[in-house]
């Protein structure tokens, strides 16, 4: 999907989303020492806000203005760097977050692994990265929009993937803690959530 489609839906609604920040995010973030926070794909910006409004120091990316526009909107305060990009083209400074966030991002494999990398490559020493995506039997079980789990990373692709220089803390799928999305059926997350413990930038080899 590009920044066309990506627009296109968001103004076929006027709320796409709840406006609540992610159970996920909410859960695994509470207790993390504030700092500088990545919001990958951050739509109407729920989780950015969220952030943002317990301290941290948020740059928040998405390839759709639209989407972009209704979160610079209700950021009443000034508290978020919203920023277009591709970070599957762009990917973002590396060792900059204390904090990458990436919930229900669609991030595609490809070979090399470079969006990955990317973002991989931007936690800081003694930051976090946090992944969180739908659980993969609750699409292949309903078949949603047609697309193949397979084709996307999982917290486990991820997790191989991390080099010595990573702990991984959390890898697990559990209960979604808010009612799925209108339109959808899932009752699932798959969580990754893993501490950088020194800078080796990530390569295609692992």
């Amino acid at each position: 999907m590009d920044a066309r489609t990506w627009d296109e839906m968001y103004r076929s609604r006027g709320q796409v989303f709840s406006g609540d920040p992610n159970g996920v995010l909410v859960a695994e973030a509470a207790g993390l020492p504030l700092g500088r926070a990545l919001d990958v794909g951050c739509g109407e910006g729920a989780d950015a806000l969220w952030l943002a409004r317990g301290g941290w120091q948020v740059t928040a990316a998405d390839i759709s203005r639209t989407a972009l526009e209704r979160a610079a909107a209700a950021d009443t305060a000034h508290r978020v760097t919203w920023t277009r990009a591709d970070l599957a083209v762009a990917p973002p400074p590396a060792g900059a977050f204390d904090l990458v966030s990436v919930q229900y991002f669609p991030l595609r494999k490809e070979p090399g692994h470079t969006a990955l990398r990317g973002l991989l490559n931007a936690v800081a020493p003694g930051g976090t990265l946090l992944f969180a995506t739908h659980d993969s039997a609750d699409l292949a079980r309903h078949g949603e929009h047609g697309i193949d789990p397979r084709d996307y990373y999982r917290p486990d692709d991820i997790a191989g993937l991390l080099g010595r220089d990573w702990t991984v803390l959390i890898n697990e799928t559990r209960p979604r803690t808010a009612p799925a999305p209108a339109g959808t059926r899932h009752t699932r997350d798959a969580v990754l959530r893993a501490r950088r413990e020194r800078m080796v930038e990530f390569s295609a080899e692992g």
